[in-house]
């Protein structure tokens, strides 16, 4: 399918500047440029174009709420000028598997002030020696490439998490339950009476 007809279809009857997250992957770029999006698309917030073909991203719109941009497996060799400009608030750029050989070519990236996860894993850069301390020396605002840190540790997951947040509801601390030992309190009141009761009639009868 064509990229323009992708991005109509995923409107699903919404206006452009109620989209706050667009994937159009796996669709195909006529031109290998960004296609069907424009500027009116203000609100968006993620957009994933994976293997759409695209060579370039200097047609994308301004886009000044994304903060999430998935463009891995095309053909992006340089030329990410245009994030820069129109994307200032991206904090996670996947461009894995494209066509980036060389450092030179994401030193405009410094520019995101607030890029805090950057994805090459599958570019030829990422073979280069030293690639690692290299990339995090280039852009000291990045605190994880490829997934990991520079201290090799892996970004948190989202999902994870949440499961903490959840499992910490389950076994979080007992309430107190005041009416369960109200009901406890009135029970033993019932069986005390009865005991004095019975005790008073047996008395009774053997007097008489």
């Amino acid at each position: 399918m064509e990229m323009k007809k992708r991005v109509l279809l995923e409107l699903r009857n919404r206006k452009p500047k109620d989209v706050a997250e667009l994937v159009v992957d796996n669709c195909r770029s006529s031109d290998g440029e960004v296609e069907g999006l424009t500027e009116e698309y203000s609100e968006l917030e993620i957009l994933s174009m994976v293997n759409v073909g695209l060579s370039s991203l200097s047609k994308l719109p301004a886009l000044p709420k994304l903060s999430k941009l998935e463009v891995s497996d095309n053909l992006i060799s340089g030329d990410l000028d245009s994030l820069v400009e129109k994307c200032p608030n991206l904090t996670y750029l996947n461009l894995s598997g494209n066509k980036i050989k060389e450092l030179s070519s994401i030193k405009t990236l410094q520019s995101l002030k607030h890029l805090k996860s950057l994805d090459l894993y599958s570019c030829e850069v990422s073979s280069l020696q030293e690639y690692r301390p290299s990339v995090f020396q280039l852009l000291p605002q990045i605190k994880y490439l490829d997934g990991y840190d520079p201290q090799d540790n892996e970004l948190p997951d989202s999902n994870d998490e949440e499961d903490e947040d959840d499992d910490d509801d389950v076994a979080g601390p007992h309430v107190h339950d005041d009416d369960d030992d109200d009901e406890d309190d009135d029970e033993s009141s019932e069986v005390e009476e009865g005991e004095v009761g019975l005790s008073y009639l047996m008395k009774e009868g053997i007097q008489d």
